[in-house]
């Protein structure tokens, strides 16, 4: 079998089973797990899924810019900013980072809710200018534009001042055991950092990026507290992250 045809395989078997294994793939194809291993490494430096131990997830079909997202599963959005809003209640300080899901929040937060925003968002400050209850501190530091994110050690440094009541983080990628994962590394690093000073993390994931990985690690499952997804998503959240204490929304 030609090693283009072995590819397109393992391609529509994993777009269908959500996962590959060295074993079944071996048998499948009647090649040695070496030969599909060394298949699933091509694969991946073709950004075509992603190589795990014993073998193979898919990345987040999620488009990376800002600008593409915006009108990507808006309807999904709307869903999961809707469920957002019973978390919220005056007082509160609450995290939002640069998804276009946590704007979608922003853009419907009743007008007499009192909390203070704190956020790394160009788009979320905008959203919030005009809001009459709301406080918004926003982190500075350099421009990540295909978020229109701010990042680097200034954003890390403020949130590391904050202590956060809720993070709303839009997701990119989450596994059960491979974590939270984000395709760019100093966005990661921000993410980490909110986490960290949030009491209740709040991932915001459509189905698609439900089961998988990117490279950069942001925490594992374990840190997150709540994942709020759309109704196709929920099935799965709840096969995949049974009996990790995990509320899924």
């Amino acid at each position: 079998m030609l090693k283009e045809e072995r590819f397109r395989i393992i391609l529509e078997k994993l777009s269908k089973d959500q996962k590959v294994t060295l074993k079944s793939l071996s048998k499948q194809l009647k090649i040695s797990e070496y030969t599909v291993r060394r298949d699933l490494k091509e694969l991946t430096d073709q950004g075509l899924l992603k190589a795990v131990r014993g073998g193979a997830i898919p990345h987040s079909p999620t488009p990376h810019h800002f600008a593409d997202r915006l009108d990507y599963k808006t309807d999904a959005k709307k869903v999961i900013a809707e469920k957002a809003l019973s978390l919220l209640h005056n007082g509160q300080v609450v995290a939002f980072d640069g998804g276009t899901t946590a704007m979608a929040i922003a853009s419907i937060l009743p007008r007499d809710l009192q909390i203070t925003v704190v956020t790394n968002s160009f788009p979320v400050v905008n959203v919030l200018e005009s809001h009459p209850a709301i406080e918004v501190l926003f982190a500075g530091g350099r421009l990540y534009k295909a978020a229109f994110t701010s990042i680097g050690h200034n954003a890390i440094n403020f949130f590391n001042s904050i202590r956060a009541d809720i993070f709303f983080m839009g997701i990119c990628s989450i596994h059960p055991t491979i974590g939270v994962t984000t395709i760019n590394y100093e966005e990661s690093q921000v993410k980490k950092a909110v986490a960290e000073v949030s009491k209740k993390v709040v991932a915001l994931s459509p189905h698609e990026r439900i089961n998988t990985a990117e490279a950069y690690f942001i925490c594992d499952s374990s840190k997150v507290d709540v994942i709020i997804t759309d109704e196709e998503g929920k099935a799965m959240a709840e096969d995949s992250f049974k009996g990790s204490g995990i509320t899924i929304m």
